[in-house]
């Protein structure tokens, strides 16, 4: 589990990294970016598209662990608007609510 953990940290570290510079070289119009190329057709939005079903499932999944209560499907925008970010930082909390008990 610890592993994981470090695992979990690293690849907030370097999203978080890597978004800061993309902000810094092309500003937030990520939305009119990630659609804009889906609507190209090509294989950044076939990524895109697929990147997004895999936000989709996170979400559904953070909802459901929260029995699809409002605070569940809270969790559940912040899941899929937020991505890996949101997951890691989620699942080192819900590591450590379980003491690191997969079960």
């Amino acid at each position: 589990m610890s592993l994981f953990r470090i695992f979990l940290i690293l690849v907030f570290i370097v999203i978080a990294g890597y978004t800061a510079v993309v902000i810094n070289n092309h500003g937030m119009n990520l939305f009119a970016v990630f659609f804009g190329d889906m609507a190209l057709m090509g294989w950044a939005g076939q990524f895109n598209l697929d990147f997004m079903f895999m936000l989709a499932f996170s979400a559904i999944w953070v909802a459901w662990r929260h029995a699809f209560s409002g605070a569940g499907l809270l969790l559940a925008m912040v899941a899929f608007l937020g991505g890996s970010p949101f997951l890691c930082v989620y699942l080192l909390i819900i590591i450590g609510q379980a003491n690191g008990d997969m079960r």
